[in-house]
């Protein structure tokens, strides 16, 4: 069955990876990317493709939360179902690294967007859909008041470990907070040090071959082996579930950080 699947950040490294399998096996992806040039290359690309999947774009910058919101509305427009949303697109090194709305991009893309789309998505994913967060073997624990924008770190790896464990810690939240009323939620690193822009750029390697990264979230979307991992935590260094770090099992921190996740949207939104 042809299901509708959501990548963000799919205009290169995993995420175009990911589409191209998903593509290839006869689903219908929606592509997102913050360049109308570079998706609308992934589209043409990913549309000669055999299998019988299709391919439709959407462009939002998503360290923009107006933007993020102006995706959510296009795609509910658009669809009214969607089986899969994958939150992959992620930010390590920027030439400004602080927003427009003052927070640092790491955080904004890599751990905000994700939470406010995946919100507004809820009515769409219903209890049967999937939500699959990019996650990363670099994790550190957040402090609140960088996450708020309040305080600047020191350096990119600190922002992007920062981030990556607020991804986690609120994917195991909401997916205990909604229960069964709510889609699979799962945290996935899809594997260190693949061969992806980010990569590259953040650390001058070439790096793995990406399609370890897009087998595992293609895996993580649609096979039964994630049918009862809600919550849970998918380290594929390892190629297992796996304990998070230690503060997403910490409920109070996790609350906490959910919390000002919250705050900073809401006084975005309604400024």
């Amino acid at each position: 069955m042809q299901k509708v699947i959501l990548v963000t950040g799919s205009t290169d490294g995993i995420g175009l990876a990911t589409a191209e399998m998903l593509v290839s096996q006869g689903h219908l992806v929606l592509l997102h990317g913050r360049n109308p040039g570079k998706l609308e290359a992934a589209e043409n690309s990913l549309s000669q493709l055999a299998g019988g999947g299709r391919v439709e774009s959407f462009v939002a910058d998503l360290s923009r939360i107006s933007e993020v919101e102006a995706l959510a509305l296009a795609l509910a427009e658009r669809h009214d179902k969607l089986d899969v949303l994958i939150n992959n697109a992620g930010v390590f090194r920027a030439p400004d690294p602080i927003t427009q709305e003052g927070l640092d991009v790491r955080f904004a893309v890599n751990a905000i967007a994700p939470y406010l789309l995946t919100q507004r998505l809820l009515p769409l994913l219903g209890a049967s859909g999937r939500v699959i967060n990019l996650s990363s073997a670099a994790q550190a624990p957040v402090d609140p008041e960088a996450l708020a924008g309040r305080l600047r770190l020191p350096d990119d790896f600190a922002a992007y470990a920062q981030s990556k464990l607020a991804i986690t810690m609120w994917s195991r939240n909401l997916a205990h907070s909604l229960g069964d009323k709510g889609p699979i939620i799962v945290a996935v690193n899809p594997g260190s040090m693949l061969g992806s822009k980010m990569v590259t750029e953040g650390f001058g390697v070439a790096g793995g071959d990406i399609r370890i990264g897009a087998d595992i979230l293609t895996r993580a979307a649609l096979t039964d082996e994630f049918e009862t991992a809600s919550g849970q935590y998918f380290d594929n260094d390892s190629g297992k579930f796996a304990a998070p770090h230690q503060d997403a099992l910490n409920q109070r921190k996790s609350d906490e950080i959910v919390s000002v996740i919250e705050t900073v949207l809401r006084e975005i939104i309604k400024a």
